[in-house]
């Protein structure tokens, strides 16, 4: 039982999953599209962390160790109102059926596409709850960007960035895997009519590095694609 006084958290979606390569693969891209996202890989710890924090969507395999996901969804259901999203191999009619009696908003079939998911997460958000919102957040790996503060995070722990490093850094999380010419990184940042070099950008490249990379002589998020520019890379 959570006391008046303790913090209650909020999570956008819970996922539970007990293949946790597909969960870490679904996990980038519904923290990518700026959700908040819990896993418990058990029908009874998604029970227990439903007791005591909110959520306003369940993700729900079926195939569970000990308690299977159609108990989970008649329990869920019970507890509350959230969207609960299926997404499991058993696809038969009969399971499906199932599903929905018990009070599944929608099914997935495994694999599932992480976009089509992510689209369907989307739609359920726009139709429960009025719109989908748009958040200030973005995650990338063991990095938080908290746009609305300007402020970086990184293993929770506050990054010292100046003005320029944090710039650099959002607009490159912000076209993730793709190459950036130097040019373009450069007038972005400091302008058409900046009186600074190109080399500035060189300079703010090596500075950042050295603040998110785990070697910044060996960096992998940060990399210098030669004679074009530089492109950032997913952890």
């Amino acid at each position: 039982m959570v006391g008046f006084d303790e913090v209650v958290s909020v999570f956008d979606i819970l996922m539970v999953e007990d293949e946790k390569e597909l969960a870490k693969l679904l996990k980038i891209y519904i923290e990518r599209a700026n959700y908040t996202f819990q896993l418990v890989t058990s029908g009874e710890e998604a029970l227990d962390f439903l007791k005591n924090n909110t959520v306003k969507m369940l993700l729900l395999d079926i195939t569970l160790p000990n308690l299977d996901g159609f108990v989970v969804c008649r329990e869920v259901r019970r507890m509350g109102s959230i969207p609960i999203l299926i997404i499991s191999a058993r696809v038969s009619k009969e399971d499906q059926l199932n599903g929905f009696r018990l009070g599944a908003d929608d099914y997935l079939e495994k694999p599932v596409d992480p976009d089509l998911l992510v689209a369907k997460i989307n739609s359920l958000f726009t139709r429960v709850y009025g719109v989908h919102i748009e958040k200030e957040i973005l995650y990338s790996g063991n990095l938080m960007i908290d746009k609305s503060a300007r402020k970086v995070y990184k293993e929770k722990t506050l990054v010292e960035l100046n003005a320029k490093e944090y710039e650099l850094l959002l607009i490159m999380v912000e076209n993730s895997g793709k190459t950036l010419d130097k040019d373009f990184l450069f007038y972005k940042i400091w302008g058409v009519d900046s009186f600074s070099e190109n080399q500035t950008l060189t300079v703010h490249i090596n500075m950042l590095r050295n603040k998110i990379e785990e070697n910044p002589k060996k960096p992998l998020r940060i990399k210098t694609v030669w004679g074009i520019g530089y492109r950032y890379e997913e952890l």
